[in-house]
């Protein structure tokens, strides 16, 4: 008799945009200390996203981390052989795990920062302006805001992104 390895928890990603939900895929739980989750998912979306600056496909892995005290999440990408392509961070609402649902509000801002840290670019400011959002829930898009440009400035300095994720 051979003894099954322990699996990992699942949890279910929903990206919730503009009150529907846009994705939701599973994912491995690796982490979770109470105020940030760690979970890692195969690229969930359908076939190629070339943004131009960098490729989403089939193959790619995402290691994500969502905080329930902080308007971001963070994801690093790595091609299917494991090689770093650099992080998307997603401006968002704090995350909330309700059961087995990862429950993500975008909030249209995002952030790129290639591997090698020599292009950091905001993402989707227009969607921003576009979504409503400094007129609906004033003190949501203040705090948006400030979390891009807090994770603009920290994706610029030496250690990056990556001293978040420690």
């Amino acid at each position: 008799m051979t003894e099954m390895a322990e699996m990992a928890p699942m949890v279910n990603v929903v990206l919730v945009k503009g009150g529907r939900t846009k994705i939701s895929y599973p994912a491995e739980l690796l982490h979770d200390d109470g105020t940030r989750i760690a979970v890692r998912a195969p690229w969930a979306g359908d076939g190629v996203r070339d943004f131009g600056f960098v490729r989403f496909e089939p193959g790619d892995v995402f290691t994500e981390y969502y905080w329930r005290d902080r308007w971001y999440s963070v994801k690093e990408v790595r091609d299917g052989q494991g090689t770093l392509k650099g992080w998307y961070c997603d401006i968002a609402r704090p995350a909330t795990l309700a059961g087995t649902d990862l429950v993500v509000e975008d909030l249209d801002l995002d952030l790129w920062r290639s591997a090698d840290g020599t292009d950091v670019r905001r993402l989707d400011e227009d969607e921003f302006a576009e979504s409503g959002l400094a007129e609906q829930d004033p003190e949501a898009a203040a705090a948006a805001m400030t979390a891009l440009d807090e994770l603009e400035v920290v994706a610029t300095v030496d250690g990056g992104l990556e001293s978040l994720l420690a």
